[in-house]
């Protein structure tokens, strides 16, 4: 088995609470949260933290020695969140990230093994 992480970036994703989210069909909202739900339980996986809101993260860059510190995510689309699984292959890991919500509605799902370093 490996482990592969699958980061979920929202895209135009509607968010629970906004204008897009709240104008969605009740069925599909409950929809949505039934799917996250099924993927966390789905054999092998881990679920991530749930992540904050992008607008309010921090980027901290090191340059000549300097700490500078930007308001917001590092890459303008941000990433909404995470999961960790463990499969046999990555053609397993594509399987489950095609279920993911947020790559059907605006979002996408990058997944990448994970690798030992040290």
């Amino acid at each position: 088995m490996k482990k592969f992480v699958l980061l979920i970036y929202q895209g135009t994703t509607p968010l629970p609470g906004s204008d897009r989210w709240n104008a969605m069909p009740e069925a599909e909202q409950k929809a949505v949260y039934a799917d996250y739900a099924a993927l966390n339980k789905a054999p092998g996986v881990a679920p991530g933290l749930p992540l904050g809101k992008a607008e309010v993260a921090r980027t901290v860059v090191v340059r000549d020695g300097k700490i500078e510190v930007a308001g917001g995510p590092h890459l303008a689309e941000g990433i909404g969140g995470y999961l960790v699984l463990e499969a046999d292959d990555i053609e397993a890991a594509v399987a489950l990230a095609a279920r993911i919500p947020a790559a059907r509605l605006g979002g996408a799902v990058e997944v990448r093994p994970a690798e030992q370093y040290w």
